[in-house]
């Protein structure tokens, strides 16, 4: 890896709040300019987060990615693939929600690595998180850490994978938005598991979404965006 692209980021943006405050964190530490964006298709439901990705990174200017994977949508069995309700609760035998998608997140950023690794990029950013979220074991640091040191022995390419929203709350991360310029950019993204613009507000993410800016005492743009 040259010394140019460990200053080049790409960023996996899914059109929702994290990725979107992680690409505004990559936009402050590396400059647009050293910054792209890649958002994976993969059989999702709700169309319309590949809609708002593609708004977001051109809002941020940044070059911006769209890559197909239709493996997931084929497997089905979650509510994010699949026409089934979301469940609150643990719908599983292993406990998980049933918005869990298995592999997921080793897949896109596997692919996002080949990316990388083809455009220059010495950098991942992902907005995976352990804390105030379902516990989707492909969030935790261990796994990433894991995944990092596999694709790096498998690719011969010393690859980073930052994870600037690991350890924060869902408040915390909305702090962190406002810091970095992304707040306007909010209006923009789209969270609700049940697709629904203005979002449903009573599915999880939209519930973990509200506490988060109630918590932070900053209103929500895209809620403001629908008044």
């Amino acid at each position: 890896m040259t010394e140019s692209s460990k200053q080049r980021a790409l960023v996996v943006l899914s059109g929702g709040q994290d990725s979107t405050t992680c690409l505004y964190w990559a936009i402050d530490r590396y400059g647009a300019g050293n910054v792209g964006a890649v958002t994976f298709d993969y059989g999702q439901r709700h169309r319309v987060e590949l809609e708002c990705a593609a708004d977001i990174a051109r809002a941020a200017g940044v070059p911006h990615v769209q890559l197909p994977i239709d493996t997931f949508a084929a497997l089905g069995g979650n509510a994010l693939t699949d026409d089934i309700d979301v469940e609150s609760g643990d719908s599983d035998t292993s406990g998980l929600p049933n918005t869990f998608v298995p592999g997921r997140n080793l897949v896109f950023l596997t692919f996002a690595a080949a990316l990388a690794y083809r455009e220059g990029y010495g950098t991942l950013v992902t907005g995976v998180a352990q804390t105030d979220y379902s516990g989707y074991p492909d969030c935790r640091q261990e796994t990433i850490d894991a995944l990092r040191t596999a694709i790096s022995l498998g690719m011969e390419f010393e690859l980073a994978i930052e994870t600037p929203l690991m350890q924060l709350s869902k408040a915390e991360t909305v702090l962190l938005a406002r810091d970095v310029g992304a707040l306007d950019a909010m209006a923009l993204t789209h969270t609700c598991y049940n697709g629904e613009r203005p979002p449903c507000g009573h599915c999880p993410a939209c519930v973990l979404r509200a506490k988060g800016f109630a918590e932070a005492g900053i209103a929500d743009p895209l809620l403001e965006r629908f008044v």
